[in-house]
């Protein structure tokens, strides 16, 4: 086993990654974090992680009151967010320093907090009724960030995927909208009701197979009492 696979089975052991760019994605945190300088430790990444949300909340805000065009120092602010993001827990795990349930809650929580800036700085630059879309987004990823803390509750598994949608394809995704935009004047509006419905329809999908799991341990526990 060379350095790289000794790498990524230690990174990808303790999560389940379905997401439609999974092995890209590992190989390249497999490659990164053999090379993350000693000084440079998880909670560093989550800082960078979190910088990075704040630079993508700022380009919306510069675009609103300058010109659209600062719209793709989002994409900066999306690639340092998913540099500091993914590979926190990654390089934690690659030198047998994991804090599981530290981690776990601190990620959580600077996720949210990039949910609910990158909400903030759309509602500003869109403006009017259609700032609602922000409101909504946030609402509706808050959703999904909720259903897999009630999935890991109820499974005992956590994974930050639904399909072949994880936070990865949702950050590139969002780069393409802030790419069309400062092309297309308003289309970020579209954009919107477009992310904002199929976040819906996940969400959606989600709940009931979590409901469904839920009712099946539910009767699994009623079944195990009685016998």
């Amino acid at each position: 086993m060379n350095n790289t696979e000794n790498a990524l089975s230690r990174i990808t052991k303790d999560r389940e990654r379905t997401n439609l760019l999974k092995k890209y994605e590992q190989n390249l945190l497999a490659f990164l974090v053999q090379r993350i300088p000693l000084w440079i430790n998880s909670n560093i990444l989550t800082a960078i992680g979190l910088a990075g949300s704040f630079i993508t909340a700022a380009s919306f805000i510069l675009a609103y009151y300058l010109h659209r065009s600062f719209l793709l120092f989002g994409i900066l602010g999306f690639a340092i967010n998913w540099f500091g993001d993914s590979l926190d827990g990654r390089l934690a795990y690659y030198r047998n320093k994991p804090r599981k349930w530290y981690g776990f809650s601190l990620d959580f929580t600077v996720d949210w907090l990039t949910n609910i800036l990158i909400g903030l700085g759309y509602i500003v630059y869109v403006g009017g009724k259609w700032e609602l879309l922000g409101f909504g987004f946030v609402v509706l990823y808050g959703w999904a960030m909720m259903t897999a803390l009630l999935r890991y509750k109820i499974i005992g598994k956590y994974t930050i995927d639904s399909g072949i949608f994880g936070p990865t394809e949702v950050r590139v995704i969002l780069s393409l909208f802030l790419i069309i935009e400062t092309v297309w004047q308003g289309s970020i509006v579209y954009a919107g009701i477009l992310a904002c419905v199929i976040l819906f329809i996940i969400n959606i999908i989600d709940s009931l197979k979590l409901f469904k799991f839920a009712d099946s341990r539910d009767k699994e526990e009623k079944n195990a009492k009685a016998s």
